[in-house]
């Protein structure tokens, strides 16, 4: 059997992900929310391109890790994965390319929230009558990007570690109230939540200021929340019998 070219198979999961009625949903649901949020707040808080864009990773938060939820344990609950593991026997390649597509729909969506709110900045300056501030670090936003990917990788390990997606979907989803409450309970719950949490850990890197201690905090948090779960998730989806 001839091998099948890994394009392809970035291609069809890439398809996968909105040739369903929950992608396409989702997908919809994604920009009008980005477009609303970026519009709210610029006409509540003013005409500033850096708090604009930052706004839309509300959304981008909740919706992007559980399309990346559902994109890996799609092969489970629908029961396709005989199918497609006898196409591509190579286990490790058709989860490579489960993985991706979601990464770069997120640098998509993060694309997307900068061209929303370049002409809402100026809509809303206009408006008000008021300047408009257009300063943007680039470090920031780089970092806030890459900080809505990491938080994207997260779903994804998770989702391969459980191949069940509800209930990565509540672990992910809850992770931030729960680290939350962590934080609460004095100086050991503090500690951890400065090393472990992924929102906490992720926030110089969105402010396009992060230290050495604080990238150190932020490895320790990947290194828990994505790499460790990422791994084992794989080693589990390649041992698992399909029937």
């Amino acid at each position: 059997m001839s091998t099948i070219p890994f394009r392809r198979l970035v291609a069809v999961e890439t398809r996968k992900l909105f040739d369903t009625r929950s992608g396409q949903v989702m997908a919809v649901i994604l920009i009008v929310l980005t477009v609303a949020l970026i519009a709210g707040r610029g006409l509540t808080a003013g005409p500033r391109l850096g708090m604009l864009i930052g706004t839309a990773g509300i959304g981008f938060g909740t919706l992007l890790p559980v399309l990346g939820i559902l994109t890996v344990t799609g092969e489970w609950s629908h029961r396709t994965a005989l199918t497609t593991f006898t196409l591509e026997p190579r286990r490790s390649r058709v989860l490579l390319a489960k993985c991706l597509p979601p990464l770069l729909v997120t640098v998509a969506a993060c694309l997307f929230a900068i061209l929303v709110a370049v002409p809402v900045t100026a809509v809303v300056a206009g408006v008000r009558e008021a300047p408009a501030d257009w300063a943007v670090d680039p470090r920031a936003l780089l970092g806030w990007t890459a900080g809505c990917v990491l938080v994207v990788a997260m779903g994804l390990a998770l989702g391969l570690l459980l191949q069940n997606a509800p209930a990565a979907i509540v672990i992910c989803l809850s992770s931030t109230m729960a680290w939350s409450a962590i934080g609460r309970l004095g100086a050991t719950g503090e500690t951890l939540a400065a090393w472990l949490d992924l929102g906490t850990t992720t926030a110089p890197l969105t402010a396009g200021a992060l230290t050495g201690d604080q990238a150190a905090r932020l490895a320790v948090s990947v290194l828990c929340w994505i790499i460790v779960p990422m791994v084992a998730g794989v080693v589990r989806a390649i041992r698992k019998d399909v029937a």
